[in-house]
């Protein structure tokens, strides 16, 4: 029997260790399928308060995990499968194991929809992005690639544009998700080229980081290269609520829906970090989450001694 579980060990989950573990609760963090979340796919992060340098991601994360453990959090590797909410404590299985808590923070994260080309994952922090405000100023001067239909692909190419020489928008229909305003913010901006309708084929990284893209066009099956120096993946994030579905309250996107803070539906159950948030979705907004839902969780534990 725990305290608090919680699940997700990125910038929320950890930060809310830290709290809970300084509030003497002993929490217990169970992994999940991404240990460390999207920082440790980030190569540098400058935005980070405190780190004039700016810093390694997977070094941010490792220093976090450090500093939760010295204050008494227990670490579990694993990917929860299934939970029970219906009654306190909450019942938590990851794998072959099954946890108690009497009070549970969910910091599952959200992971950024890829592309699902060859070699793609490997090549992360390599030239392949999926967040432009943690990587567009490593590509000053250098052409890039942005794919995607929607406002954040818009948004990314505009964003992108500050530093790159050249911002190819690559698209696979000549129509857009995103909203007229963003579009012609896009189409107004001289260094956005747009690249419809085009599919990535191919991400050409002959020396292990990127060069150039391969495109198709569905419709012509005419085939072009371009010459670019990053490819940003602009198409989505998916929230890691899965488990949660019929359980606790989500948007039709599968955001979790968090009330004053981060309360949910479910007395002794709070939620942190990307997967209740899908506008800022940054290390600094999921640490903050993460330490309100530890504060939550502790005053709640005292309201509850039973």
């Amino acid at each position: 029997m725990h305290n608090v579980v919680i699940i997700g060990s990125g910038c929320a989950g950890l930060t809310a260790a830290i709290y809970a573990a300084r509030a003497n609760l002993k929490p217990l963090v169970l992994d999940g399928h991404e240990p460390g979340g999207q920082l440790s796919l980030t190569t540098h992060v400058e935005n980070y308060p405190g780190f004039p340098d700016g810093i390694m991601g997977p070094e941010l994360i490792e220093n976090m995990r450090k500093q939760a453990q010295k204050f008494g959090t227990e670490f579990k590797a694993g990917a929860v499968t299934e939970v029970d909410l219906s009654k306190r404590p909450f019942r938590i299985i990851a794998g072959k194991e099954t946890y108690e808590a009497k009070a549970l923070i969910v910091a599952a994260g959200a992971s950024a929809r890829l592309l699902g080309l060859q070699g793609e994952k490997e090549l992360i922090g390599h030239g392949v992005s999926t967040c432009a405000t943690c990587d567009g100023y490593f590509f000053r001067g250098k052409p890039i690639a942005v794919v995607g239909g929607g406002d954040s692909a818009m948004e990314e190419a505009n964003f992108l544009s500050r530093y790159a020489s050249k911002v190819y928008l690559i698209h696979r229909r000549n129509e857009f998700r995103a909203s007229k305003i963003m579009i012609d913010r896009a189409k107004a901006n001289e260094k956005v080229e747009f690249t419809t309708p085009f599919v990535v084929e191919e991400i050409v990284a002959p020396q292990g980081h990127v060069e150039g893209a391969r495109l198709r066009n569905p419709e012509t099956k005419e085939a072009r290269e371009i010459t670019v120096d990053g490819v940003f993946v602009a198409i989505g994030h998916d929230p890691n609520s899965i488990v949660f579905k019929g359980k606790l309250e989500m948007d039709a996107n599968g955001y979790l829906i968090a009330k004053h803070g981060s309360l949910t539906g479910v007395p002794g159950v709070f939620i942190a970090g990307d997967v209740q948030d899908h506008r800022y979705r940054q290390a600094v907004t999921a640490a903050g989450s993460g330490c309100m839902a530890a504060i939550d969780a502790e005053k709640f534990l005292e309201e509850h001694t039973h």
